[in-house]
């Protein structure tokens, strides 16, 4: 009777955290995309600005001077569109990782319910035993 209720006990527990277990992996793995993706961005950004550094650099002249003012306009809407393109790619993955919290705690919020309502009739079942 009492290994019945301890087992029991057991199971409710492996169930009620095994939620929290799947949203900590979710969690880390989601930080380690971002990591990564921030970094590869800063890293584009950091690239950019020293070409455009080295560029203004190598302004001798009026001609060269006029070269890479004309540049600068494509450098920024090169900028520009990268920044769009990051911001879109940074709102899917946090759009992603919502969804995935979403699945997990429609998962716990079935399986309590379930464990709820098989838990009733046990618990009329030991009570009366008792």
């Amino acid at each position: 009777m009492q290994d019945s209720i301890l087992n029991a006990f057991a199971e409710q527990a492996k169930t009620m955290y095994s939620p929290m277990a799947k949203f900590n992996t979710l969690f880390v793995d989601n930080m380690e995309k971002m990591t990564d993706f921030q970094l590869t961005a800063i890293k584009s950004y950091a690239e950019m600005g020293l070409d455009q550094m080295k560029k203004a650099a190598d302004v001798k002249d009026t001609e060269s001077m006029r070269a890479y003012t004309a540049a600068q306009a494509e450098a920024a809407s090169a900028l520009n569109k990268k920044i769009m393109e990051d911001a879109k790619t940074f709102s899917d993955m946090a759009m992603e990782f919502k969804s995935q919290v979403e699945a997990i705690m429609e998962e716990a919020r079935t399986t309590a319910a379930t464990t709820a309502t098989t838990a009733k009739p046990a618990t009329k079942a030991a009570s009366k035993a008792a």
